[in-house]
């Protein structure tokens, strides 16, 4: 059987049977509440305790996440970003080149920055539709919008994975037992760069082969188009109106906050949630046309934002009702007791690939999963960087199908995750086979 038909039953189960990441959320709640309940000694009053206690624990990250789309959003708009933009789209000539091209420009970016990988594809996806779309060339939106976000899986294998990063420093909380394990052992060893090139090589080639026919494609329908500020005669302002509309204004406070973002990479800093944030801060003020723009510019961004603001305080109940019930720990202590040296790796990866439904953060999974792997690693004398790394591995596998992570992408682009889903699967099995 062709891929392209596979996938096409894949996308018509997820059609009839996958409903909104809010659902999804809700009923991943429901089920962590009941295995609490009936495997653990934990009441029902003290596991919605935990949960409550817990609810409001990511707010910091759900700031982060929800700039990092809108300003990521504004900068995509300014005129001089989107002309470059318009610029990487005409250099695919066809649908093959544009599913291709898309998943390594995603894979590329997701190797320096996550955060980059996951909103930068989303966003060029919308302009290479539309672009094509133009030229009278026919491509899948869904698939294309999908290629973006599977080639953004590789990036916790990249400079800004979590767990390697963590295990790198001199205070993180397991030093006293496994002391600083170096980059070279984890995102910079051979296997781990092999893995990389494998999944880039294989990636795009499959999400390619599981394009539907001419016919069946969904088409970009929505405008991409930088949002102008209204044209007003300079005669009729008063000194209010031209400081907003003054260039001058933003392009002052976009130097100040560049010449501190320089300043932080020169002295070491490294590019995570808060520098990239920092960046699209100073890349939107400098490219907007006045202050009075860049609030159009934000205040579009922000309609889009509105998931964030429930599904991530729900995943963070969840995380709380499963490591303080122990649920957790029963879980992957269920792994550990089939385990030896040579295999725990292995069943590391498939517990986290499991946990990361549940607690689909790469600090949150560690700080639950870390001690217990590093301690069943010390005992059975199994490789502390092959285990680490396994739980990296299984974390992004399972990536492929988070709805965590999906919805950033979704608003962008304007889908539902039915429309993506079936070929994610795809993706979740070729990652699985390859991993």
């Amino acid at each position: 059987m062709k891929l392209e038909k596979i996938a096409n039953i894949f996308v018509k189960i997820a059609e009839r049977c996958i409903p909104d990441p809010l659902v999804i959320a809700i009923g991943l709640t429901g089920l962590c509440f009941i295995a609490v309940l009936l495997f653990t000694p934990y009441t029902a009053i003290q596991t919605i305790d935990a949960w409550g206690a817990s609810y409001w624990s990511l707010l910091a990250f759900t700031a982060q996440m929800i700039l990092i789309l809108g300003l990521g959003h504004v900068v995509a708009h300014t005129k001089p970003i989107n002309n470059l933009l318009l610029k990487i789209a005409t250099t695919f000539n066809s649908a093959k080149t544009a599913y291709i091209g898309l998943t390594l420009i995603a894979s590329l970016c997701s190797l320096l920055s996550w955060g980059v990988g996951l909103i930068v594809p989303a966003i060029l996806s919308c302009t290479i539709a539309a672009n094509l779309k133009e030229r009278g060339i026919v491509i899948h939106f869904p698939l294309l919008v999908c290629c973006g976000y599977s080639g953004s899986l590789v990036g916790m294998l990249g400079l800004s994975s979590t767990i390697p990063l963590l295990l790198n420093t001199t205070n993180h909380f397991l030093i006293n037992k496994i002391g600083i394990i170096g980059l070279n052992q984890t995102i910079f060893s051979s296997w781990n760069i092999s893995l990389i090139i494998i999944i880039m090589t294989l990636i795009p080639v499959i999400l390619y082969r599981c394009a539907p026919e001419r016919k069946a494609c969904i088409e970009f329908t929505n405008q991409i188009n930088p949002n102008e500020a209204p044209i007003e005669d300079p005669k009729n302002h008063h000194l209010s109106q031209k400081l907003e509309n003054s260039k001058y204004l933003t392009l002052a406070l976009g130097s100040f906050a560049g010449i501190y973002s320089l300043q932080y990479f020169i002295d070491g800093g490294a590019l995570d949630l808060n520098s990239l944030n920092m960046i699209f801060v100073v890349l939107g003020l400098l490219f907007s046309d006045s202050p009075k723009h860049y609030i159009i510019l934000l205040s579009n961004a922000a309609k889009i934002a509105g998931p964030f603001l429930i599904q991530y305080p729900l995943y963070a109940g969840l995380m709380g009702m499963m490591a303080a019930s122990g649920l957790a720990e029963i879980f992957i202590d269920g792994f550990v007791s089939i385990s030896n040296a040579a295999t725990l790796p292995v069943w590391t990866f498939f517990s986290a690939a499991i946990l990361n439904i549940f607690i689909p953060s790469a600090g949150g999974q560690w700080a639950v999963q870390g001690p217990i792997m590093t301690e069943a690693a010390l005992i059975l004398g199994a490789d502390i960087s092959r285990v680490s790394m396994a739980v990296v591995i299984g974390e992004s596998w399972t990536n492929a199908i988070q709805p965590l992570y999906m919805i950033p992408v979704l608003a962008i682009t304007g889908l539902s995750i039915r429309d993506i889903m079936g070929y994610s699967v795809i993706v979740l099995i070729a990652m699985g086979a390859i991993k």
